[in-house]
């Protein structure tokens, strides 16, 4: 057996022992004997196997699994740019606490030297994205190589898992020819046993990092918990529990309870009614990046801001936090029931103007999409959300139903391999699967649609909101009418697309939805990947938001 052969069986042998059950592989030369082992592997039902072409998509799609699964996903590439399309995906990863495991093939150092094909540097290619980084030897046949390999993927994947916070870690492998087996690839021609530990136990076994988490107490009376994606539910039963208004990114339905605030976002946007109903403190869960309203509750310097965030890397606007843990404690204040019942008063009536407002909008908007695509989902359903205005229609327009998971990423929040992600996400959830996408998203990632004959396609809607070009910044500064002359070209860069001709050449059914009814219609439970488009205008969000943020207030004024 040569040792290239011997290593990557070896490499995959130990992933699988350490609970890796998915695999994203992207084909290459020089990660040839990766391929093969994993090919043998997935055959043997030890492992499931993604085969994807394009690395960004392929790296995406690994993420959007182990953000479903919460378990790490090896991601694996030939050198080059190949290794270097997986960036996007290993930056969000980091940011977002998903745990991936990069897996990039490499020529041996004599090759470097010598100005090879297809060679970069790829030490420390990601930077400090990545909890850990190590080149392996190149393999060689002695003594000692099986344990050494083993003891590595072990490492990587506790770095993985996280002792702090899960995420992204990177192993470089450079491989010596002959790439492929060279036909005596029986385990007893190597050096020495290739074996792993006896009943397929890890080679070095991980402690629990699961014990003993630090807590943040809150100690005021009037507070509000603002929920991002983690904790939500959580959030929901101790805002219930102690009186706290509860505001999530996501919308306030997909919380439950009473203290859940629909219109939460709204709510933050209305300058009057925080002057009124400033809280003393906010809970923080997670890490908020969608509203600007939010960034600067958190920025007031009046008030305290504890965190709830399992890492290092939190978010401070104002650089004010008083305080950081895993988890929140009980507060040291009994509650004022006046205080929330005053927050759940405007909260009804911020609630009720909106979809007053969109129901008498002529369809379609891209809030009133977010809203019947929302309402329309089966139950247990799993909705990928994309950045820019999706993220944000589907909070403004009510927010997600408690029984709908939602997915996000938001870790650095780019628009970089959502419809991978979606995909990846989707593969692994159990029910049916939804993705709410702008058209520029969606044209961003559409090589992710590309999935060859042997590969599982999920059961996956994406809807796209087509309004032909970046509408997020017609609701910003630059989408102001002093700077019109300059935005179209430089801002809203319209496209012209056709999706319809481009799912086909993907060979992805797909529906153009006109009409409400149509929409309806479209978002029935069918099998298989399929695109539902909803064509909107953007020249209408400006005004649109400006008219609901004027309702918004009046309502909450007289409430």
């Amino acid at each position: 057996m040569n040792p290239s052969t011997a290593q990557a069986r070896v490499i995959v042998d130990e992933l699988v022992r350490n609970t890796v059950s998915h695999v994203v592989l992207c084909p290459g030369s020089r990660n040839a004997p990766l391929s093969l082992a994993l090919y043998d592997a997935a055959a043997a039902g030890k492992l499931t196997l993604h085969v994807r072409v394009d690395e960004r998509s392929g790296g995406f799609l690994a993420l959007g699994i182990a953000a479903r699964t919460g378990r790490p996903v090896a991601v694996v590439c030939t050198s080059g740019t190949a290794a270097a399309n997986f960036h996007p995906a290993v930056l969000e990863a980091d940011r977002a606490g998903v745990p991936l495991i990069v897996l990039t093939a490499d020529r041996p150092p004599e090759l470097r030297a010598a100005g090879a094909n297809q060679v970069i540097d790829q030490h420390d290619l990601y930077g400090n994205a990545v909890r850990y980084f190590d080149e392996l030897a190149v393999a060689e046949r002695r003594a000692g190589q099986n344990a050494y390999w083993r003891s590595q993927v072990c490492r990587a994947w506790n770095a993985a898992y996280g002792e702090w916070r899960c995420g992204p870690v990177h192993l470089n492998v450079p491989f010596r020819e002959p790439l492929v087996p060279d036909g005596k690839d029986g385990p007893d021609d190597w050096y020495e046993s290739l074996d792993g530990r006896p009943r397929g136990a890890r080679w070095t076994e991980l402690p629990d990092f699961g014990a003993l988490p630090s807590f943040v107490v809150p100690s005021a009376r009037h507070g509000l918990v603002i929920a991002c994606d983690a904790g939500v539910r959580a959030a929901s039963e101790w805002g219930e529990l102690h009186g706290w208004p509860v505001v999530a990114e996501t919308g306030g339905l997909g919380l439950g309870g009473a203290t859940a605030m629909s219109g939460g976002a709204w709510l933050l946007g209305v300058e009057e009614f925080i002057a009124e109903h400033k809280p003393e403190q906010v809970l923080c869960i997670g890490r908020p990046t969608v509203f600007r309203q939010v960034q600067r509750l958190l920025s007031d310097p009046a008030v305290e801001v504890l965190l709830v965030r399992p890492d290092s890397d939190w978010p401070a606007p104002a650089h004010n936090v008083r305080q950081v843990g895993q988890w929140f404690d009980e507060p040291t204040k009994p509650s004022d029931p006046e205080w929330l019942a005053r927050w759940q008063r405007a909260d009804a009536a911020a609630t009720d103007a909106v979809h007053r407002t969109l129901a008498a909008e002529a369809w379609p908007t891209g809030l009133r999409v977010a809203e019947e695509l929302v309402r329309g989902l089966p139950q247990d359903s799993l909705l990928v959300v994309g950045s820019s205005n999706p993220a944000r229609d589907v909070a403004l327009a009510g927010g997600l139903r408690p029984d709908v998971l939602v997915h996000r990423n938001r870790g650095v929040a780019g628009i970089d391999g959502t419809v991978s992600t979606a995909i990846g996400a989707a593969t692994v959830h159990r029910g049916p699967s939804y993705a709410l996408l702008g058209d520029l998203t969606f044209l961003h990632d559409i090589n992710g649609l590309l999935t060859g004959p042997s590969e599982q396609r999920p059961d996956l809607t994406i809807v796209v909101l087509n309004d032909d070009g970046g509408g997020i910044f017609s609701l910003l500064e630059q989408g102001a009418p002093e700077h019109s002359d300059s935005f179209e070209r430089v801002f809203g860069t319209p496209h012209g697309a056709d999706i319809s001709a481009l799912c086909a050449g993907y060979r992805v059914p797909h529906t153009l939805a006109e009409s409400l009814t149509e929409f309806r219609a479209a978002l029935a439970p069918r099998p298989g990947l399929r695109v539902v488009e909803v064509r909107v205008d953007r020249s209408r969000h400006r005004d649109l938001h400006a008219r609901l943020r004027a309702e918004v207030a009046e309502a909450v004024t007289h409430a």
